[in-house]
């Protein structure tokens, strides 16, 4: 994205997933930070805006349901990516009601991800530079 970089997020417990987000986006020219769980990323969320949060649904202690609950009372705006090896439709449909309107399904291929990602983000320069004008 010339002139704009974005920050991102990957929460997920698992580093090896972590790993292989962070490094794909990367590429892609993004500022991309980690969380190892839901306590490390509110942390991280309190402290500064990102573009976009990807968020691992299965978590040990803070699941990725409580920690969207948390997320969303510091960025209501913040567009969060669930990420989940499982199909449960309960779960994807209380993110959703939470404003959650991304999903993606593990194991998932990279380059959706990535253009997911250029996707939301392409859509929130727009919506910004509509507000403005």
């Amino acid at each position: 994205m010339p002139g704009k970089t974005y920050d991102i997020l990957v929460v997920d417990d698992k580093a090896g997933v972590r790993r292989l987000i962070y490094e794909a986006l990367l590429d892609d020219g993004y500022l991309v930070e980690q969380a190892s769980n839901g306590a490390e990323a509110i942390r991280k969320v309190k402290q500064k805006k990102y573009g976009v949060i990807l968020l691992d649904v299965k978590m040990p202690g803070m699941n990725g349901l409580e920690t969207l609950n948390e997320i969303r009372k510091i960025d209501r705006n913040v567009p969060v990516v669930m990420m989940t090896a499982y199909g449960e439709l309960e779960i994807m449909e209380e993110a959703h009601n939470k404003g959650v309107k991304h999903q993606i399904s593990k194991p998932f291929d990279l380059n959706e991800l990535r253009a997911l990602v250029k996707g939301i983000l392409e859509t929130g320069l727009r919506e910004s530079a509509l507000q403005l004008g």
